[in-house]
């Protein structure tokens, strides 16, 4: 019998999630920055520079982004290795890989653009010194697996981060599902014109593993000193996780 995963509540075959997110993305790449500043009022370009630091990105090194849409993370980076260094910009949707390629173009960064799957990487091992994903993990099929890819690809010395959305305190948990469940659909719907996709985003938040899960599956993938930090009271985390 087939393996079976969540999209968001619900269970679907695991060869079928890819192609459901794929849909996702195709349908609101053209949106997505726009959407992004109205759902986090902007939080979310702080979220990605405090993800940014975390990892001490310094002058020549190599980045790889996964899942790097258009391209918030991959500018951080190129800024903070500068021209002696390399951000390798990817995601799996090739919609959102074209309009991370041209914003990051019209912004004065022409960096590598690779479509690949974080699944199974097309890099030889230790290529790396920090691999990333934004907001990307939670729509993988197989979230083991890509973390250890993101090992497999590290160099010893280098870090992981994930930035994702997590788990939030206890006592703002029913106005965030409030927020999220009649919303942030709505907001999809009159700017996006997609209530659909916005609604799977709320639900894929509610199947992703907590702080505390990730860390552990973090650990379990062979990343050493793995530690998180809760930002807006746990909406996001960011976990890193180093390999020496």
């Amino acid at each position: 019998m087939e393996d079976r995963t969540h999209f968001g509540y619900e269970e679907v075959p695991a060869s079928e999630k890819a192609r459901r997110v794929r849909g996702v993305f195709d349908s609101v790449a053209g949106r997505y920055d726009v959407m992004n500043d109205l759902m986090s009022a902007g939080l979310h370009r702080l979220w990605k520079r405090f993800a940014v630091d975390a990892v001490l990105p310094r002058p020549g090194m190599r980045v790889l982004d996964l899942a790097g849409g258009t391209g918030d993370l991959a500018r951080l980076f190129a800024r903070r290795v500068g021209g002696a260094g390399t951000v390798v910009h990817t995601d799996i949707n090739l919609a959102m890989l074209a309009e991370g390629r041209d914003k990051l173009i019209d912004r004065g960064f022409a960096l590598p653009t690779v479509q690949c799957n974080a699944e199974a990487l097309p890099f030889p091992d230790r290529t790396f010194d920090v691999v990333s994903i934004a907001f990307g993990l939670r729509n993988v099929t197989r979230k083991e697996a890509a973390l250890a890819e993101m090992r497999r690809v590290l160099r010893p010395g280098g870090a992981a981060m994930v930035l994702e959305f997590s788990r939030v305190a206890a006592p703002l948990a029913p106005a965030y599902d409030w927020y999220s469940f009649t919303v942030l659909p709505r907001l999809g719907r009159l700017v996006a014109n997609d209530d659909a996709s916005y609604r799977y985003l709320a639900e894929s938040i509610r199947v992703h593993p907590d702080q505390e899960a990730l860390k552990g599956m973090m650990e379990q993938a062979g990343f050493d000193q793995v530690e998180y930090h809760n930002l807006t009271a746990g909406v996001v985390a960011v976990h890193v996780g180093r390999v020496y």
